[in-house]
């Protein structure tokens, strides 16, 4: 399995040697800002992790003890297309597709006094829909450009284990709704190369839904929400 060191150490070199490409004496691109649309494609690396909430008291569980989550790296794709909102604003739809898996670990103490940890994967492929507005600064050193963007996303868990029963050797899957609302903010920064635009951007997402499916188990009766939290490293060519 690929660690997570390599997997950045891989985005940041070709982030590293794509923007090496932005001669910074000679302006690139003159006429591109002054487009009505122009369009794209990303690639992303993310971690998806969960804000969860368990009951405060625990005791009605004899033997469980604590829940909390682990998140798991994955990738990102996507198809930009912008509208050219004013000099400084522009208006973002990315389509694409996101990979993760994310695990909820519940502690369990047994009568003997010996604990083990409990881990319910939970695996997505996310249709993602979102629309952002990117506020951008005046070109620096003529082909660098800073920004910050904020805007909402629609999610859509093609895979979502909402409808899966449980096995039958007595193993539980936790459920969780397919659909999702997030609010996102991020940060990037625009290189202007000599064909092409090169974008390096930080983005986070707070999702505003429950997305735990009600169920007659520990599993699900001990956590009272769990809310999407996820951070994306994007690598967008324009």
């Amino acid at each position: 399995m690929v660690s997570k060191k390599k997997i950045l150490l891989t985005f940041f070199t070709l982030g590293l040697t794509v923007s090496s490409f932005a001669q910074f004496g000679v302006p690139n691109l003159l006429k591109y800002d002054k487009r009505t649309f122009h369009f794209g494609f990303l690639l992303g690396y993310n971690q998806f992790n969960y804000n969860i909430s368990s009951k405060p008291d625990l005791a009605e569980y004899d033997s469980l003890m604590m829940v909390n989550t682990r998140s798991l790296s994955g990738f990102s794709l996507g198809i930009v297309t912008n509208l050219r909102l004013g000099k400084y604003f522009d208006l973002r739809f990315i389509p694409g597709l996101s990979f993760g898996d994310r695990y909820v670990n519940y502690t369990i103490r047994y009568a003997s006094g010996s604990e083990i940890v409990t881990s319910k994967s939970v695996e997505s492929v996310y249709l993602d829909l979102p629309l952002l507005v990117k506020f951008k600064s005046s070109r620096m050193l003529n082909n660098i450009r800073a920004y910050v963007l904020a805007g909402g996303e629609y999610s859509f868990d093609m895979i979502s284990a909402k409808k899966k029963k449980s096995p039958t050797n007595g193993d539980v899957v936790l459920k969780l709704n397919p659909h999702d609302v997030q609010a996102q903010v991020g940060v990037g920064l625009d290189f202007y190369c000599t064909y092409f635009k090169f974008s390096t951007e930080l983005k986070m997402s707070f999702g505003f839904l429950n997305m735990l499916v009600p169920e007659d188990n520990m599993y699900a009766t001990s956590v009272t929400s769990l809310k999407a939290k996820n951070i994306q490293i994007s690598f967008i060519f324009e």
